[in-house]
């Protein structure tokens, strides 16, 4: 069961329904989709006593203008979109009451790109195949599978149980947008495609990142990576975090949405646990890339893993 939770009365840059993702069906030709930062994404849900996976918002630069049309307790993650609730500055990563008739506005993109908005009980959206992320060239989940718009009504499930507000982060725990290290990478199937001069540039160069970004892909500009030979591939899988090198030599960073194959030389892949940071990163900024070990993004990803257990069981209720 469902009941109305927010009138849109300004959708914002692109505000759309994502959870995990739509797994299980790449070998079909189908995007995985779910939120490009699944860490702020599924703390934003532990915070009000979600399970990781239940839908949520996925607010992009310019947030929306929501008019609650039933009380609920949220919580705001991710990037500051400057979020205020009737006027007032809402602090992000400590759940709050919103009450019917309460006016939650975002101004626009301070630090980071993207911002989750978690309810209590979760968004309630269209699902398809099993997942309710958007993915709008498909016309998939959420929304009628679109970003919302002016006059939509957004749903939330219906709860069978009292979630507290107040609950937080411990600052040890929130991301820091403003981190300049290097994103961490293992390498890509076709390493060694590429020349001694296009390695040593694609790790010890800095790349800026383009106007060409979105949640399928973001293209980057700087040293230009060269290839041994050619950049054409058969088709082959890609992953969220592929780093493709086309004939250009300029190298395109693969997102949530990406196609579940590529036919350019795959240099690299963002490891798992890096994946937020770049989820938020906006153009304009210039990364840089450190190659790990498979075991070291193993071991940072169980690292993570700790830390999420250790946001539930601290916010779980008694």
């Amino acid at each position: 069961m469902s009941k109305p939770l927010f009138l849109v009365k300004k959708p914002g840059m692109q505000t759309t329904i994502q959870d995990k993702g739509r797994t299980g069906y790449q070998q079909f030709g189908v995007v995985a989709s779910g939120a490009m930062d699944q860490f702020s994404y599924q703390a934003g849900n532990l915070l009000v006593g979600n399970n990781r996976g239940d839908a949520a918002l996925e607010l992009t630069m310019a947030g929306p203008h929501l008019l609650a049309q039933s009380d609920a307790v949220a919580v705001i993650t991710g990037a500051d979109l400057q979020p205020q609730l009737n006027g007032q500055p809402v602090s992000r990563w400590i759940s709050f009451s919103i009450k019917e008739g309460d006016e939650l506005i975002f101004h626009g993109a301070k630090k980071g790109v993207r911002a989750y908005l978690c309810i209590s009980g979760g968004i309630a959206g269209e699902k398809t195949l099993g997942s309710q992320s958007t993915y709008m060239k498909a016309k998939m989940g959420g929304i009628e599978g679109r970003s919302a718009e002016k006059g939509d009504t957004i749903y939330k499930n219906v709860e069978d149980r009292t979630v507290k507000p107040g609950k937080g982060l411990h600052y040890s725990f929130i991301p820091d947008y403003d981190d300049l290290s290097p994103l961490r990478v293992v390498p890509g199937p076709e390493e060694e495609d590429f020349s001694k001069d296009g390695l040593h540039a694609f790790y010890n160069t800095e790349y800026i990142v383009t106007q060409e970004a979105d949640r399928m892909g973001m293209r980057l500009e700087g040293t230009p990576i060269k290839h041994l030979d050619k950049a054409d591939i058969l088709s082959d899988a890609v992953a969220y975090g592929t780093i493709q090198v086309p004939k250009n030599g300029q190298p395109m960073i693969l997102m949530a949405d990406r196609q579940t194959t590529g036919g350019y030389t795959r240099i690299a892949n963002v490891i798992s646990t890096d994946l937020p940071r770049l989820a938020q990163l906006l153009p304009g900024k210039k990364i840089s890339f450190e190659k790990v070990s498979v075991e070291t993004a193993h071991s940072l990803m169980k690292k993570q893993e700790k830390t999420l257990t250790q946001i539930e069981f601290l916010n779980s209720e008694s």
